[in-house]
């Protein structure tokens, strides 16, 4: 797969992105630290989980060493998201948004998650289909994207 910014790094400049705006943009403060932490929290857990699954399943978790994919997840927290990692990392910047306390930092969150359908798990999802065929569409059928 050729995909030039690994999602760890994608997330970490939409934070960045984020921070900029908060910082320069001060229309619809707000600040929850306890929205914060608990998001962060929450999404930290859900990527995590889905880190574990796949090192039980023996698998790559680096989206650029597709070679290493060796079986399909479809259990525990994937039976639930395809997606629980890049759903983790949106939780933490939605999370973060709190933290920094500004509404418009939130639309670093959309930012995102439209980055990653776009350029991370639609060519994830066509190489997973090449290689998995029904079984994947089957598993796409019954399980969502996101949540």
């Amino acid at each position: 797969m050729k995909l030039k910014i690994p999602p760890v790094v994608v997330c970490a400049l939409f934070a960045v992105l984020m921070w900029g705006v908060a910082w320069n943009f001060s229309l619809l403060h707000f600040r929850s630290l306890y929205v914060a932490g608990i998001s962060i929290l929450l999404g930290g857990g859900v990527a995590l989980a889905g880190v574990v699954a796949f090192r039980k399943a023996q698998t790559t978790v680096h989206p650029q060493k597709f070679d290493g994919c060796k079986a399909l997840v479809d259990s525990g927290i994937y039976a639930l998201s395809r997606n629980p990692m890049y759903l983790g990392m949106a939780i933490i910047l939605f999370g973060w948004a709190f933290w920094l306390g500004e509404m418009l930092a939130l639309l670093g969150v959309v930012g995102f998650v439209l980055y990653m359908n776009y350029f991370q798990i639609c060519p994830e999802e066509q190489m997973l289909k090449a290689k998995f065929g029904a079984t994947f569409e089957k598993y796409c059928q019954k399980t969502r994207r996101w949540l």
